[in-house]
């Protein structure tokens, strides 16, 4: 028996004791360790994607955990292995899915939204969505694994390489992993965030900020040429019309926030520069394994603000918003 916590809607989340089933075939079964709490799980906790969830569903994906059972198909796991998973389950024959593009697959099922996530003790998945943790990782830091992911599927996007110059709108807990994931590429970075508690975190990291006119600081830190990509991390209005004038001539504008709505943007300054404007939606498994690379070279002891017991999903859903990341122990 483990035990489950259940989002049933309205803010709430009901706990049971559940039953650890046999894994199926192609899967594994894992004793989850930690789970973040990440903006898409917020996003469903104030019941705004309740239609997609249909609750009541176990949500959560950004774990960490131990293999404890092995469907007998499954080659090259075994009970005691420390994982991960990238929780995209992705159809296989879609026109994107034929192309190489499975993460963003025109059927794509997200694991912890449109099926059963990590926020329980035990969680039967499928093995080929594994990541191998490596034992000198902690399982709580494990557990940003997937938001690291995600940070580096933007960097790889924007093509960023050593020596270029890279503005992050956007000092939340993606805006910062990318700035250090653009950081540790060998990218020059210049963090844009109007809040000045996580203008002093980014700071304490390392990281430098913009302290009042983003342009003018842009342009002086570039001799007047722009930055040779912008990461735009808030879905924010103000900072889509504003990430076309920090980009140089040919410049590359990734887009990372989730815009919902339609917004202003510069297209004239788009043309006028021949900017391009790059989509990031998620990652791939190349960039879990790079994450995985990279995460033992982050602070993520600094950035996990928050760790509560599964019993208390209240307290974890309340104290998300206040800080960086908050883990929920599952297990």
């Amino acid at each position: 028996m483990s035990t489950a916590a259940t989002y049933l809607g309205n803010h709430t989340f009901a706990l049971a004791e559940a039953s650890t089933p046999a894994p199926a075939p192609g899967q594994v079964r894992i004793r989850v360790a930690f789970c973040g709490i990440c903006g898409t799980d917020m996003h469903i906790f104030h019941g705004k994607m309740d239609a997609r969830v249909k609750p009541p569903q176990i949500i959560g994906h950004e774990m960490s955990g131990t293999i404890e059972a092995v469907a007998a198909d499954v080659p090259g796991w075994k009970p005691g292995d420390r994982v991960t998973v990238r929780p995209l389950d992705s159809c296989g024959t879609c026109p994107a899915c034929r192309a190489g593009h499975s993460h963003v697959c025109m059927n794509l099922k997200f694991i912890g939204i449109d099926s059963p996530g990590a926020f329980q003790g035990s969680w039967c998945v499928p093995a080929k969505l594994l990541h191998r943790l490596p034992a000198d990782l902690p399982l709580d830091q494990a557990a940003l694994v997937e938001p690291i992911a995600v940070a580096c599927h933007d960097v790889r996007r924007a093509r960023l390489v050593a020596g270029e110059k890279a503005v992050v709108l956007g000092g939340g807990p993606i805006g910062v992993l990318v700035a250090l994931v653009a950081q540790a590429a060998g990218a020059e970075v210049l963090l844009s965030e109007i809040d000045a508690g996580r203008r002093a975190f980014a700071e304490s990291l390392g990281l430098r900020t913009i302290q009042s006119d983003p342009v003018a600081e842009v342009e002086a830190w570039t001799g007047g040429a722009g930055a040779d990509a912008v990461f735009e991390c808030t879905a924010a209005a103000p900072c889509a019309a504003l990430m076309t004038k920090l980009a140089r001539v040919r410049g590359r504008v990734v887009l990372v926030g989730i815009f919902t709505q339609p917004v202003a943007i510069d297209l004239f300054r788009v043309f006028w520069r021949e900017l391009e404007l790059i989509g990031a939606r998620v990652y791939e498994a190349a960039d879990f394994d790079q994450a995985i690379s990279l995460a033992p070279r982050l602070p993520l002891d600094r950035l996990i603000t928050g760790c509560f017991p599964i019993a208390d999903m209240a307290g974890a859903f309340a104290a998300a918003p206040k800080g960086m990341k908050t883990v929920v122990a599952c297990s």
